[in-house]
Order: C-alpha cells, then sequence, then structure tokens
C-alpha cells in the first residue's frame, strides 16, 4: 500500500468536493474552483474525518498513481483554501521587476527586456522592484511561473547575480586569483 496514497486529506469546513459520473473531481473553496479527471481504477471515498483515496488493483501503472493522485488532490484542497505563493528576489546592479498591464517586464542586463505573460489564474505583485510574488490556487502553475521567471537570469555562482528564490542559497566560488 502507498505511504502517502493511504493517508486521510483533512478538508476544511468552507470547501466542497463533488465526483461527476465521468470521474471529474470539482473542488471549490473561498479561493477559487479546481478540477481534476480520477485516474481509471482510483476512486475517491468522503468520510467523517476526511477524504480517502483508494485503488481497485495492484497493477503497476494504478499502484504508481495511487500516491500521486493523493498529493494532487491534497494540493487542490490546500489551494481553494489557502493559496500558494512563491517568492522571488532579484539581485544585481541595474537589475529590476514592474508589472505592466498582463506582463511581467524584467530588465536583466539583456539589451531587450523580458516580457513574461501573467496567466489569468495568478497574481503577481513586485515590491522595491526586486521582490516579485506569484500568489495562486494552482500549486503547479504558481510553481511553473516562478521557475519560468528565474529561468531566464539563474543565479550565478561568482557575483551572485540573477533572479533567485528568497529562501534559496547560492554557493558563491572564489574568482581569480593572482599568483606570482
Amino acid at each position: 500500500m502507498s505511504r502517502i496514497g493511504k493517508q486521510i486529506i483533512p478538508v476544511p469546513e468552507k470547501v466542497k468536493l463533488d465526483v461527476a459520473a465521468d470521474s471529474t473531481l470539482n473542488v471549490e473553496g473561498p479561493k477559487g474552483k479546481l478540477s481534476f479527471t480520477l485516474p481509471e481504477g482510483i476512486t475517491l471515498d468522503q468520510g467523517d474525518e476526511g477524504v480517502t483515496i483508494t485503488r481497485h488493483s495492484e497493477e503497476r501503472t494504478v499502484r504508481a498513481l495511487h500516491g500521486t493522485v493523493r498529493a494532487l488532490v491534497n494540493n487542490m484542497v490546500i489551494g481553494v483554501s489557502q493559496g500558494f505563493t512563491k517568492n522571488l528576489e532579484i539581485q544585481g546592479v541595474g537589475f529590476r521587476a514592474a508589472v505592466k498591464g498582463k506582463d511581467l517586464d524584467l530588465s536583466l542586463g539583456f539589451s531587450h527586456p523580458v516580457l513574461k505573460a501573467i496567466p489569468e489564474e495568478l497574481k503577481v505583485t513586485v515590491t522595491d522592484n526586486t521582490k516579485i510574488s506569484v500568489e495562486g490556487i494552482d500549486k503547479q502553475l504558481v510553481g511553473q511561473f516562478a521557475s519560468d521567471v528565474r529561468a531566464y537570469y539563474p543565479p550565478e555562482p561568482y557575483k551572485g547575480k540573477g533572479v533567485r528564490y528568497v529562501d534559496e542559497y547560492v554557493r558563491r566560488k572564489a574568482g581569480k586569483s593572482v599568483s606570482k
């Protein structure tokens, strides 16, 4: 049995879960609404304590999906009740960010500004021209957007310039040393 898959998902009072006939799970909460199609061989059972994910066979593919589906459903419940946030910071002389309409405008030392379209489901805010906050209810979308922004100029190990997560540690290297 999957260690993750057999855990009960606690459901807050404000969150409603509905499973349609075509095995589509709809999760609705105060922050929004998400949906997910349950794979074949996996069902969702609602109880007093919360929700459990069960599988109907011991096939390799169904066993592999058991814990994954449980984690996805748990992330959906957390997303519609609390939401997810990723914080980025920009370090470097002249490096800055700004939200312009539906785009994130990044000046990262290139000859042109980098424009990244902000998806409708996300809220992106920039403070002090160097701190970027990405908020949303879909954990995968929040993480992917933050990762895409970081990928434009990852932190380099010599001066530490670039876009990094707030809690990220960048291992610094020593520069060239003069020998006589």
